[in-house]
């Protein structure tokens, strides 16, 4: 359980916005030292402004999380700086929704390397030490589309199937050795993950549904606090997982009537 973060280093992936980013300052807001992981510097800056107004500290790394050499140079420099990792945050990732035959397969291909060899690249850099302390925490930050799949996102749906998958394995290997491993699937939250062309695309339901990332962040840190190894958000969320067990027709049918077959739903206009 992880409850005092005074004197624990935190590396946050894809911190310059969004999730991660409110993320990575509730976790300088309580004593955390955040190394802020991205691409764009220039916001990681803003992001660490605002941090060293506080009690906590921080120092950004710009990087590609896609590319291996990027993040075994950028784990390097955190180490150099902070020491120990003892909380890494797999956040980085983006999403489209787009039917499969219109998706171009090098934005599927590139999508599959930020949102699942990513975290993998992270997690592979940072969990000897962690082992070798008997100390650590992972959060994945995965989707409920990692857990249940809708059309037009085929791409999305299997990197974060695969990084629950990755997660839910590393967490029984790992678990006797001192390291705890949270998957967190959020639901619609309201942040820029959600472009235009989603919000235009999503059904009627999934936007009346959306939540503000403050909550989401809260429950996060309430998770690891309560050593949790799974979190559902918005938790009601949790039971189309029981539901798609039970009766996997109708969950089927459901999933297509909310989707395909909303009437509120757009056509898209390219």
């Amino acid at each position: 359980m992880l409850k005092d973060y005074d004197g624990l280093t935190a590396l946050v992936t894809g911190a310059s916005s969004g999730i991660g980013r409110l993320l990575a300052l509730h976790l300088a807001g309580k004593g955390a030292r955040v190394a802020l992981v991205a691409r764009r510097v220039d916001l990681l800056e803003e992001l660490a402004s605002q941090i060293r107004e506080g009690p906590g500290d921080s120092m950004v790394l710009g990087c590609d999380v896609a590319d291996p050499e990027q993040v075994a140079a950028t784990t390097t420099r955190a180490l150099e700086q902070f020491g120990d990792i003892d909380l890494l945050v797999n956040n980085a990732g983006y999403g489209h929704h787009r039917r499969f035959l219109e998706w171009e397969i090098a934005d599927m291909e590139n999508m599959m390397r930020v949102n699942y060899l990513g975290a993998l690249y992270f997690t592979k850099a940072v969990l000897p030490a962690m082992i070798a302390r008997r100390r650590g925490w992972l959060v994945f930050m995965a989707s409920v589309a990692g857990r249940i799949a809708v059309p037009e996102e085929s791409a999305y749906a299997a990197s974060k199937f695969a990084l629950v998958g990755l997660a839910e394995s590393l967490a029984l290997e790992v678990e006797d050795a001192g390291v705890h491993v949270l998957t967190v699937n959020p639901g619609t939250i309201r942040t820029p993950f959600f472009d235009s062309e989603a919000l235009e695309r999503m059904p009627a339901v999934a936007r009346r549904t959306m939540v503000e990332p403050e909550i989401l962040v809260d429950a996060i840190l309430k998770a690891l606090a309560q050593g949790k190894h799974e979190l559902t958000y918005p938790r009601h969320l949790a039971l189309a997982y029981i539901v798609r067990a039970l009766f996997p027709g109708f969950m089927r049918r459901q999933v297509k009537r909310v989707t395909i077959g909303s009437a509120t739903r757009k056509p898209r206009s390219s």
